[in-house]
């Protein structure tokens, strides 16, 4: 646990020479040893992270069949972030970073929102201007070719987590918005009931299912999300804990019934996650901020 990595540099604060969290395969999960900010000293070069989000990588390709149950599971997820948008704006100009295949950009259009998107798969962004005929730009946040303080609302469900660069994505968004514009977000918890209570026996089994690696860089805690954006000109207005879906952080009882271990960790840990919400420790939530 000394070992450290003074070539990795906090995307907050800049610090060098983060503590270890936990090795899981091929990269190494650390937390600023000055602000908390955990991330993946290693991450997967430009190139290869870019791969992985493109079709030709089969990401998220059954989102792509309206039929599918992962597209009415999506469609769920879709009303939930729409909920908690309408807790804060019940309309004006909104668009949604990384909006995958346009489920709560059309949820949002239909309550009453001016919503378009951006995308960084391009299969993705193109069945979201196929089927739901929206204005998707193919990229990031950076991507977007729209005036400064051009949007009254700009949201990033489990976004802010894979990008290289979240302080830079969080001043382009500050940059996007009008004065007083809300900025809503959802990521994994990492200080959740779940993640805090499995995460020392990361590296004795190796295996830790929350944190991701490498789709996910980042992991945020309500406490380490607040400060980059409040240091960022956002105040922070409030947030909701919810829970992971158990079968995707588990695994599915079929493939429990196959793995003794799987099913022993399930079993033990489970009940935590679904207890996290309950208690304000949930192992995903969603902070609302307005730009200053």
């Amino acid at each position: 646990m000394a070992q450290s990595w003074p070539q990795a540099v906090c995307n907050h604060c800049g610090s060098t020479g983060p503590r270890l969290l936990a090795s899981l395969g091929r990269f190494t999960l650390v937390e600023c040893s000055n602000c908390g900010l955990a991330y993946i000293a290693d991450p997967p070069e430009p190139a290869e992270l870019s791969a992985m989000y493109q079709g030709e990588a089969d990401y998220h390709t059954e989102l792509h069949d309206p039929h599918s149950p992962a597209f009415a599971r999506m469609a769920g997820v879709a009303g939930e972030h729409l909920a908690f948008t309408r807790r804060w704006a019940s309309g004006g100009r909104l668009i949604d970073i990384g909006c995958s295949t346009g489920l709560f950009l059309d949820k949002a259009k239909s309550a009453g929102f001016t919503a378009e998107g951006a995308e960084f798969s391009a299969a993705s962004a193109q069945f979201a201007r196929d089927h739901f005929g929206l204005q998707v730009t193919d990229g990031d946040i950076h991507a977007v070719d729209a005036a400064p303080e051009s949007f009254d609302l700009l949201t990033m469900f489990d976004v802010i987590e894979h990008v290289r660069d979240p302080a830079g994505d969080i001043a382009a968004a500050h940059r996007l918005l009008k004065p007083g514009g809300l900025f809503i977000l959802s990521t994994p918890n990492i200080d959740g009931l779940f993640p805090r209570a499995s995460q020392p026996l990361a590296g004795v089994l190796g295996h830790w299912p929350h944190p991701e690696p490498p789709w996910h860089l980042y992991q945020f805690s309500v406490r380490t999300l607040t400060v980059m954006l409040e240091q960022r000109g956002f105040a922070c207005l409030g947030t909701q804990h919810t829970c992971i879906d158990l079968a995707y952080t588990f695994g599915s009882m079929s493939t429990l019934k196959r793995s003794p271990k799987r099913l022993a960790y399930a079993l033990a840990f489970a009940p935590l996650a679904w207890a996290g919400p309950k208690l304000g420790m949930g192992d995903w939530f969603y902070l609302a901020a307005r730009k200053l």
